[in-house]
């Protein structure tokens, strides 16, 4: 199964757009947790509390970077179904229950470098492009990339057509490689998949970076996905889109 086509979460069975009161939506967190050390592997977790329910939620991906699929066991998810129930208990028990994965592959050793962050809290930033130097270094030695950005509009199926005129799909590409013009796709959307639960939109939410034993590297590009959620409002789950760049 892709990453590409996959965010936490059920799919929306009901919702109610017309007269639906105000909320404050449930946009999740992002953790990165690091990088096997050939950079094969790679491991994040989404958290945050349920709009509606107030349930707190954790959700831990470990993917593969070479296909872009998810390693047998993942995602690991973590809900906590009752009254009262705190944050950082959905946390803990999704790590417990990644642990095996995580420590075999001894993600935690190479966390990798946040190299660029674009949070929906951030007013003044665009949502459909970002400029980043790969690692921290003095500027004549920094390799710079760009990323935009392009949504696309579907005609929504299923339980999304109930509510939504249409749905959104986006358009990924590297317009700017170690500092030259560059124009890799890095992800269309032929279709939208159920999973992602309706999208309205997306943002291009940060970059994680690792320099692979080889002299290699991997990017991965994190892009929050807006979609349909309780009585109008607007969920945020996060997919991981890996990109390979040789020595």
């Amino acid at each position: 199964m892709s990453t590409r086509a996959v965010i936490l979460g059920t799919l929306l069975a009901t919702a109610t757009i017309a007269g639906a009161d105000a909320r404050a939506g449930d946009y999740a967190a992002l953790q990165p947790i690091g990088f096997s050390s050939d950079g094969n592997v790679f491991a994040f977790e989404e958290y945050g509390v349920q709009d509606g329910s107030g349930f707190p939620y954790s959700t831990i991906y470990v993917l593969d970077t070479r296909n872009d699929t998810f390693l047998p066991g993942a995602p690991v998810r973590a809900v906590i179904e009752k009254d009262g129930g705190a944050l950082h208990e959905a946390r803990r028990e999704a790590h417990h229950r990644a642990a095996p994965l995580i420590d075999a592959y001894r993600l935690a050793d190479a966390p990798g470098i946040f190299a660029a962050y674009n949070p929906v809290t951030e007013g003044s930033s665009a949502a459909h492009t970002l400029n980043y130097d790969a690692f921290p270094a003095d500027e004549p030695f920094r390799k710079t990339y760009t990323l935009k950005l392009e949504e696309k509009s579907f005609e929504p199926q299923g339980v999304c057509s109930s509510f939504l005129k249409e749905v959104k799909g986006f358009r990924l590409t590297m317009t700017e490689k170690a500092g030259k013009p560059a124009t890799d796709v890095l992800q269309e959307d032929a279709r939208i998949p159920e999973s992602r639960r309706c999208p309205t939109g997306y943002r291009i939410g940060g970059v994680v970076t690792r320099v692979n034993d080889d002299g290699s590297e991997v990017h991965v590009v994190m892009v929050l996905v807006k979609s349909l959620g309780f009585e109008g409002s607007t969920d945020g789950r996060w997919i991981a889109l890996p990109v390979r760049l040789p020595k």
